[in-house]
């Protein structure tokens, strides 16, 4: 029984996780290589590395872009991965 109930839990775990870190339908997930401070650096290079995608893309403001003609709101995330941090950005579709 103790197996059964660790199973689940870990299995909840782990869509916890995911659901976290944009693993969804129709969400943009991008791990840049670098580490952006600046919100503006930050912008642009999500914008470079959609570019290089083939999407078309453009900032609005507010968080919010237009890739192919769907607007997404941008979501950051840090995490840490083996003990290195991550800044993980997720595009998520606006409804």
């Amino acid at each position: 029984m103790e197996i059964i109930l660790f199973l689940a839990i870990l299995g909840l775990c782990l869509i916890g996780f995911n659901w976290l870190m944009g693993y969804r339908k129709n969400h943009i997930t991008i791990d840049l290589d670098e580490r952006y401070v600046d919100f503006k650096e930050y912008v642009e290079a999500i914008k470079i590395e959609l570019a290089n995608q083939g999407r078309e893309v453009s900032y609005i403001g507010n968080r919010k872009f237009i890739i192919d003609g769907q607007t997404y709101i941008f979501i950051e995330r840090n995490v840490s991965m083996g003990g290195v941090p991550l800044q993980r950005t997720i595009l998520k579709p606006e409804k």
